[in-house]
């Protein structure tokens, strides 16, 4: 069950109020969020209730001081993972936060390396189609991702094989072209260096520790349809949020 926003602590649900406005668009970084004054005003709260409101989003990475200015709109530098965008974009999205773009880098038919296979479930140098993009922000790169398919999948939707964005995306394309519906996912999280061929695509110096994120898709008949690597921008803040009700 969905949490009641109503349920919640008046400064949070104000907070939460303000979010929402943040990540569709209506403030923009550098926009001055609600004073004290207006919150209490719109609200009917306390001073001491609408002062904590701009509290919560400094602390969420959503708003800034600035000596003489006030407080301002910032973005978090969170990572938008692949699972992320999948549920963005059936909620009826782009797959994209506000101020998100791409660049594909590269689209074709390669011989499956051996841990491509057994994601899978090929045989290793069997074909397999690769795709790599970089997605990034007005704080630099978001992620470096390469999407990985069955070759067998570029018969059936050949823009797999076309350097340039994908409307619905690879998860969309299958599902229309094929009726492989995306199901089930695994995250795995890891630890590792940059490579020196990411290195100049994540703009960070070889060898650096970045986050990782693997992310395993099956279809409805317990097949896999995707498996991606991702290298996650370096700074960028890997976070999720729950209902626990």
């Amino acid at each position: 069950m969905a949490s009641n926003p109503q349920a919640l602590p008046p400064y949070q649900r104000i907070a939460a109020q303000v979010r929402e406005r943040i990540e569709r668009g209506e403030l923009q970084p550098g926009d001055r969020i609600p004073s004290v004054r207006d919150i209490m005003r719109a609200e009917g709260v306390s001073n001491a209730t609408a002062t904590r409101v701009a509290a919560v989003l400094r602390a969420d990475g959503y708003a800034a001081s600035v000596p003489g200015v006030g407080t301002i709109v910032t973005l978090p530098k969170k990572l938008t993972a692949g699972a992320d965008r999948l549920q963005m974009l059936r909620a009826g999205g782009t797959g994209f936060r506000p101020g998100e773009r791409t660049e594909i880098l590269g689209a074709e038919l390669v011989p499956a390396p051996e841990h491509v296979g057994d994601a899978l479930g090929v045989e290793q140098g069997a074909p397999a189609v690769r795709r790599q993009r970089r997605y990034l922000d007005d704080q630099g790169v978001v992620a470096l991702s390469t999407s990985w398919l069955a070759g067998d999948l570029a018969e059936a939707a050949p823009e797999l094989l076309v350097a340039e964005p994908l409307p619905k995306m690879t998860f969309g394309l299958i599902e229309e072209r094929t009726g492989r519906r995306a199901v089930r996912r695994r995250d795995t999280v890891t630890i590792r260096r940059v490579p020196d061929e990411e290195a100049p695509l994540l703009e960070a110096e070889a060898g650096t520790l970045a986050l990782v994120m693997t992310n395993h898709y099956w279809d409805q008949n317990g097949e896999v349809t995707e498996y991606a690597v991702d290298f996650l921008g370096v700074g960028r803040d890997l976070s999720a949020d729950y209902d626990l009700e």
